[in-house]
């Protein structure tokens, strides 16, 4: 599908999107529920195709997280989350307690706060922006731990203790360096030995 962009209005006003919006656009066929896109704070924006690498550490990650589930989890692999009215994210995996997900009355998936144990962002293009604007977004809203791993080098930002909308620590990881989780107490993985 061939989607016109602009930033032609960046510093102009312009009108802000809440889910009930997007959710009328959905059900229209304006944009196609499958289309890769997030809202944030009501603005529209486009994600990017997915690369090789992304696709190739997203997948070892949802395996190894899958195996280590314990009965009251459960993982969403680029699942439309509802934050907000006017804020929807798709992490490409989320972990959360099964109790939490409810259906919001825009029918997204919303997690119930405290419920969302750990957000991954898998990023080749989007590292700035999962970094910058979108850890702020998962501090704001409480998810208990953030990750970013760049798909490239293999390196992730482990971001815990949400605060406002900062973080009280963020560690880098090595390739090399074992990534674990309180939420899932028998994960680990290595980025080196994935394949």
């Amino acid at each position: 599908m061939n989607i016109a962009l602009t930033r032609a209005a960046d510093s102009l006003p312009r009108r802000a999107f809440t889910v009930h919006d997007i959710r009328r656009m959905v059900e229209a066929g304006i944009i196609a529920e499958d289309e890769p896109f997030e809202l944030i704070e009501g603005d529209l924006v486009m994600m990017a195709s997915k690369g090789y690498a992304h696709e190739l550490i997203k997948g070892a990650l949802a395996v190894a997280i899958a195996r280590a589930l314990p009965d009251d989890m459960t993982m969403g692999p680029q699942m439309t989350i509802q934050f907000a009215d006017a804020t929807l994210l798709e992490p490409d995996l989320a972990v959360f307690k099964r109790s939490a997900r409810i259906r919001s009355d825009a029918n997204f998936t919303y997690i119930a706060p405290g419920g969302l144990m750990l957000a991954i962002e898998v990023a080749a293009s989007s590292l700035t922006y999962d970094k910058g604007l979108k850890a702020r977004l998962y501090a704001r809203h409480g998810v208990h731990e953030f990750w970013v791993t760049d798909a490239n080098e293999r390196v992730t930002w482990v971001h815990t203790g949400p605060t406002g909308e900062t973080w009280s620590s963020i560690v880098e990881h090595g390739p090399d360096e074992a990534l674990t989780t309180p939420a899932l107490p028998n994960f680990s993985i290595r980025l080196s030995e994935i394949g």
